[in-house]
């Protein structure tokens, strides 16, 4: 009996560790992600993806944390303060997280408004020199950009005066700004972009788009930019904005991860990520360029190595990455119980001594009972027997006797009471027998 208690104990206990470890495993995981600015596109997209996860009630679950840009969203996930970070490439990158998904490709555009013809056109990035130049978005990384752009077209950064305009309302800001040129950066498809462009434009006169001839030689130069090119057509249909292709340089926007954060989880995110796209695509299109990082080790952004395993397949299974704990954790009970058998054992070995002293005295008492010389013995021995009884269910219950010795104490009490009925009665029928066989008085002869 003992024994079975023990295995049921060992079996459940099993369970309730694998129970354990699953819960522990699949219980819902949230995930701080830091993004911004508060109105740019990424916000929305983060925004729509929290949303989709948390009506599926995925096991990951993402917080947004609004910064002011990409650059601060970076500072926030190298200081620990959030645990994902969609950080655009040509920030300060930090060195303790790794690339998860590739957002979006980030374009360049510059332009001059149409204006008089009292001005030469500006047909060049290299016409820029001593010229005023609104950048769109107060980002840092844009006027970065900007200064690369020139510096390898030529153009000393020192040389033109540059004004940032928030992209907030950014028709009313631009409405009537005397500036010769713009530079806006974002998605081919950005809102923000087709505004600023359309509020240059005066008189009439369509804006002209300015085409980057160094583009390849600057992304062959600078690791985190790349060289494109802009359709025409791009930002407005009738007119065509621009009216021919122009080539540029791209920027990326990424999703990265702490490195401290469990290659588990990461590769989880990913996996809900991608299999989130169609569920957030109609309202936001761009969550369609959502593609995979680079896993090669010479990337420029290195892949999170739980992103790396989910996209090349190298992701483990729950039992491959468990199994270990919870076999050793069978071991572990299994001597656990085994300590706690011997324990209980050593605890319970005064009482098998007692129910062995007394079982010896049951047996004097059979011995005693067949040669007792009075009623008042035998009952006194019967109660004395009861008590006996009574310990040894008690030893019995608390698993200091197996069932074979309790079988062998019922034995040896049903001998005693049958001794005790058989000398009640003989003791009892003693007066009787011995007036029958008592011998008659003497016959007087007359």
């Amino acid at each position: 009996m003992r024994g079975t208690l023990m295995a049921m104990a060992a079996v459940l206990a099993f369970f309730a560790l694998a129970g354990g470890i699953t819960y522990y495993v699949l219980r819902p995981i949230t995930l701080r992600i830091a993004v911004g600015p508060q109105s740019s596109d990424d916000v929305k997209v983060i925004q729509g993806l929290s949303q989709a996860f948390a009506r599926v009630h995925a096991h990951i679950r993402l917080r947004p944390v609004i910064t002011e840009g990409a650059a601060q969203s970076a500072a926030d996930l190298a200081e620990g303060k959030t645990d994902l970070a969609i950080v655009r490439a040509d920030v300060d990158l930090p060195k303790n997280a790794g690339a998860v998904a590739f957002l979006r490709k980030n374009f360049a555009v510059i332009w001059v408004p149409g204006g008089s013809s009292k001005k030469p056109k500006i047909t060049s990035i290299k016409q820029l020199a001593g010229k005023k130049i609104g950048v769109i978005g107060r980002t840092k990384a844009n006027i970065n950009l900007l200064n690369v752009i020139l510096d390898q077209s030529g153009v000393s950064p020192d040389s033109v005066t540059v004004t940032q305009f928030s992209t907030v309302g950014i028709s009313e800001a631009l409405r009537g700004a005397k500036l010769d040129a713009y530079m806006a950066v974002g998605p081919l498809n950005s809102r923000i972009t087709a505004e600023a462009i359309a509020a240059t434009s005066r008189a009439g006169a369509e804006p002209r788009f300015l085409s980057l001839d160094t583009a390849e030689a600057i992304a062959q130069k600078f690791a985190a930019y790349d060289s494109g090119e802009i359709p025409a057509g791009t930002f407005n249909a009738a007119p065509p904005r621009p009216d021919d292709t122009v080539t540029t340089i791209t920027v990326g926007h990424h999703f990265m991860a702490r490195r401290s954060l469990s290659d588990t989880t990461v590769a989880a995110f990913a996996r809900q990520l991608f299999g989130a796209r169609q569920a957030v695509i109609n309202e936001f299109p761009q969550s369609a360029k959502i593609e995979t990082p680079d896993t090669d080790k010479d990337a420029a952004i290195p892949a999170h190595p739980g992103a790396a395993a989910f996209v090349d397949g190298e992701e483990k299974s729950f039992l491959d990455k468990y199994s270990d704990y919870m076999w050793g954790g069978v071991m572990l009970l299994s001597v656990m119980g085994s300590v706690m058998a011997w324990f209980g054992g050593y605890l319970r070995r005064d009482e098998r001594i007692t129910n062995s002293g007394l079982r010896e005295r049951l047996l004097e008492m059979l011995t005693a009972a067949r040669t007792s010389s009075s009623v008042e013995e035998l009952d006194a021995m019967q109660a004395e027997a009861d008590t006996i009884m009574r310990e040894t269910l008690h030893c019995f219950e608390d698993g200091a006797i197996e069932e074979g010795s309790l079988t062998a104490f019922s034995i040896a009490l049903e001998q005693f009471h049958n001794a005790v009925a058989d000398r009640k009665m003989f003791l009892i029928n003693l007066p009787e027998m011995a007036r029958t066989h008592r011998s008659p008085p003497p016959m007087h002869v007359a």
